[in-house]
C-alpha cells in the first residue's frame, strides 16, 4: 500500500524550526494539515502557524509495518526530522 508524505516546517514558540513529515493514507492536504495541528497541540505547540505554505505534499512511498499500523489506528504518522521533541 502506498502512503502520502507531506513535508512540514513550522516555527515553534521559542523561534526554532520544527521539521517533520505527516504520513497518511489519503492524499489530502487539508487532512494532513489537520493531523499536523493535532500533533503540534499534543507537543505544546498549538499556536504554531500551519497552512499550505508550511505543509506540502512531497511524495508517495511504502512504509514499514509499524508505521502502517499507526496510520491505520490514528490516521497518520509523524516522522520527526529536525527540531522536534524526542
Amino acid at each position: 500500500m502506498d502512503f502520502h508524505v507531506f513535508d512540514t516546517y513550522v516555527k515553534g514558540k521559542n523561534g526554532n524550526t520544527l521539521h517533520f513529515d505527516v504520513i497518511t493514507d489519503k492524499n489530502d492536504l487539508e487532512k494532513a494539515i489537520s493531523f499536523a495541528k493535532e500533533w503540534l497541540k499534543n507537543i505544546g505547540e498549538q499556536d504554531a502557524t500551519i497552512t499550505s505554505n508550511e505543509c506540502r505534499f512531497c511524495h508517495t512511498q511504502s512504509v514499514s509495518e509499524e508505521v502502517e499500523i499507526e496510520i491505520m489506528t490514528n490516521g497518520y504518522f509523524i516522522a520527526k526530522m529536525e527540531g522536534c521533541p524526542k
